[in-house]
């Protein structure tokens, strides 16, 4: 996979999955819905990405808090490690290599500028920066800023469904001597509260990197949220291409912890 598409995969998901980070784990596409005013919350997890070439796994960390009323700040940070089978130029034969290091660190903000209504969905946008934290010469990063900015829609259909819909834009700083070139993405997704503590979820979601002669990539993935008590979510999914490119298999396991003052105290 391409350094600067990979780039792009880490601000779109946020983060392929790992992606995850400021995501609704386990999905790539985000809710419209910012933590209330002085809530905290810690996402953690693991991400396994396998192409044929090339098994990638991720730890990704995430960090939000309510700053204002419809306003939420986010961190994302990590570790990655990377197992590449290549063709030896001069033996001919496989040969197996691996990276392992720190991963990029990315900032954003969400706000949330529309309420919802009977017939309007709720609405919000993610402004995000990619610092270039990951190693460049072991080909974890691209060593260039990134930037993206997301618009969610996010509509309750029943008590126990709801969907959400991404569109966005990621800006990819261009590596010396590499031609890249800024991805769009976009994507839809359904959830639905099967019990009190247990919901399914699942999404379709694509990127397109705009270059002539690159591949549209086409994703889905499904998978459970479990909210065995209050604030604590653990979460598990996995997926795969649609299109005829992309990882062959990706797939995630985590949990996210809300805390803070609750919505009573807030309004104090």
């Amino acid at each position: 996979m391409k350094q600067g598409l990979k780039a792009g995969l880490l601000i779109a998901g946020l983060l392929s999955v790992t992606n995850v980070s400021f995501a609704a784990r386990p999905l790539i596409i985000d809710d419209a819905d910012p933590l209330d005013l002085r809530q905290c919350k810690i996402e953690g997890g693991a991400w396994y990405e396998k192409e044929a070439s090339c098994k990638h796994w991720d730890w990704p960390i995430g960090l939000g808090y309510g700053l204002i009323p419809s306003v939420e700040i986010g961190l994302g940070l990590g570790g990655q490690l990377e197992e590449r089978t290549e063709i030896d130029e001069k033996s001919g034969q496989e040969c197996t290599s691996n990276a392992n290091g720190m991963g990029d660190l990315i900032l954003n903000t969400k706000w949330q500028f529309l309420e919802e209504t009977k017939w309007v969905p709720r609405q919000a946008i993610i402004p995000a920066v990619k610092f270039p934290a990951a190693n460049k010469d072991t080909g974890l990063g691209s060593g260039k800023f990134d930037y993206d900015v997301t618009w969610i829609a996010s509509k309750s259909f029943t008590e126990k469904t709801g969907g959400h819909l991404n569109v966005g834009y990621s800006f990819i700083g261009e590596p010396e001597g590499e031609d890249v070139g800024d991805i769009i993405h976009y994507g839809v997704a359904l959830d639905y509260k099967i019990t009190d503590p247990l919901q399914w979820v699942g999404e379709i979601y694509a990127e397109k990197e705009l270059m002539s002669g690159t591949d549209h990539i086409i994703m889905f993935n499904t998978g459970l949220r479990w909210n065995p008590i209050n604030g604590l979510t653990f979460d598990v999914a996995a997926g795969s291409h649609i299109s005829s490119v992309g990882p062959d298999l990706t797939a995630t396991a985590g949990l996210t912890w809300e805390f803070g003052f609750t919505k009573e105290e807030n309004k104090q």
